[in-house]
């Protein structure tokens, strides 16, 4: 028998551990060379681990939610067998303990079999001076259950309780204290409706994944380090629709992919960055790290969470290029592909809020980055241009910055410098 061990891939070293998502094979299942044995999600990327050789599998050290580090062994597979060594071990569960049979509840003084009340209707009985008699029991031997009380405190029909004797009156040199009758409780009749309403709402209480777990923690830590601002700005996008319009057939038949507006959105933010360069840095203890490249990342929703892959250079991309490649990381997030060298780094965001009919934000900044520029829908609005009041399709920009390192005056001017490139797509062209 030749045994071949089937470890976690190396993980970054900002990943500690990672928790194993599904096997998608059993102890004694014949398995192909790369056939993917399991997923393993980190706090970033699903990985797919492959098998290292075709065989049987033999053991699975590890199950399904379990934790594991990099280059452990998780699964061990037999080369030459034909069944499984040993499967999984499973903790012996305890059998369940036999609650014990509730204690009868007491019979109401001079009551029958059918004025004989369960605990639970019982308790509610004493909680609104019900007599048991006043209920009609429906359940074993006529007990009252607790769901005919509820009834009756609904109906309201249910029958007095036995007046108590009045007792004999007593000579006395004083006139007799009358009592006021006790106050109406409205709350009683209210307690079985609000009841009814709270029952038979099912919760669930599942864990966070690891991904949406340390997106949680990355903004909870971008709100509490970085000193956050927003500036906005309405951009009236006729002239990028326009030009969309007039070469998207070309576009698409020359380069296999249709124009869409992230990638003027990318090329806009670009042109800014080159002239504002504060906006492209990022801050590392008392040091201010001014980036000479421009690493844009764009904001993607996937089905285990957000996530914001890479474009690698943007400035030396062509329009096509970006397309391509955010085509390639929605495919991408959407199949729990991307790999951690897609979602490392960056120094600069994109969050189109718009994609899902957002119309204003405040995005937050992707640490350890020091701006984000959030893009919302376009729509038809009233704007004034010389002196006229005409319609024109307005996107309103937002852009959140770390107020530490980035003035009002830069980040104002900077989003001011998206809006004109927007506004006029030719310099975009001519880098002006």
């Amino acid at each position: 028998m030749a045994i071949v061990d089937v470890k976690v891939p190396q993980l970054s070293e900002s990943i500690a551990e990672a928790t194993l998502v599904e096997w998608k094979k059993k102890p004694g299942e014949m398995v192909a060379v790369d056939e993917i044995l399991v997923e393993i999600e980190t706090d970033k990327v699903v990985l797919e681990v492959p098998a290292p050789s075709a065989g049987v599998i033999a053991q699975l050290v590890k199950g399904d939610g379990e934790q594991c580090v990099s280059e452990e062994v998780i699964a061990k597979i037999d080369t030459e067998g034909t069944e499984a060594v040993s499967p999984l071990p499973v903790k012996p569960v305890p059998a369940p303990t036999p609650p014990a049979a509730p204690a009868p509840a007491p019979a109401q003084a001079g009551g029958d079999k059918g004025d004989v009340a369960m605990p639970a209707a019982a308790k509610l009985l004493a909680e609104n001076k019900m007599d048991a008699g006043s209920v009609a029991g429906t359940g074993k031997d006529g007990r009252v259950t607790k769901g005919d009380v509820l009834n009756a405190l609904e109906s309201g029909g249910s029958k007095p309780a036995a007046a108590a004797p009045v007792p004999a009156p007593t000579q006395s040199t004083s006139l007799p204290k009358v009592m006021p009758p006790p106050l109406p409780r409205p709350q009683a009749r209210a307690a079985a409706p609000i009841q009814a309403a709270l029952s038979n709402r099912p919760e669930q209480r599942v864990p966070m994944s690891r991904l949406r777990a340390r997106v949680a923690e990355r903004l909870l830590q971008s709100q509490q380090t970085n000193a956050i601002l927003t500036t906005f700005n309405e951009v009236n996008m006729a002239p990028v629709m326009e030009m969309r319009k007039r070469f998207q057939d070309k576009f698409e038949k020359e380069h296999g992919v249709k124009i869409g507006f992230m990638s003027f959105f990318v090329k806009a933010a670009i042109a800014a960055l080159k002239r504002y360069p504060v906006i492209n840095a990022s801050v590392d203890g008392n040091d201010i790290v001014y980036h000479g490249y421009f690493d844009i990342g764009i904001a993607v929703g996937s089905p285990r969470g957000l996530v914001v892959p890479i474009l690698r250079n943007a400035d030396q991309m062509s329009f096509a290029d970006i397309e391509k490649k955010i085509a390639e990381f929605g495919q991408k997030a959407r199949d729990g592909k991307l790999a951690l060298d897609d979602l490392t780094g960056g120094t600069f965001s994109i969050s189109n809020g718009g994609v899902f009919g957002s119309m204003l934000s405040t995005p937050i900044i992707n640490p350890p980055q020091s701006a984000i520029l959030g893009v919302h829908a376009t729509k038809d609005r009233a704007v004034v241009e010389n002196g006229q009041i005409v319609i024109r399709p307005m996107n309103y920009l937002a852009m959140s910055y770390d107020h530490r390192i980035i003035d009002g005056r830069e980040a104002v001017l900077g989003l001011v410098a998206m809006k004109e490139a927007l506004e006029d797509p030719a310099r975009l062209l001519f880098d002006i």
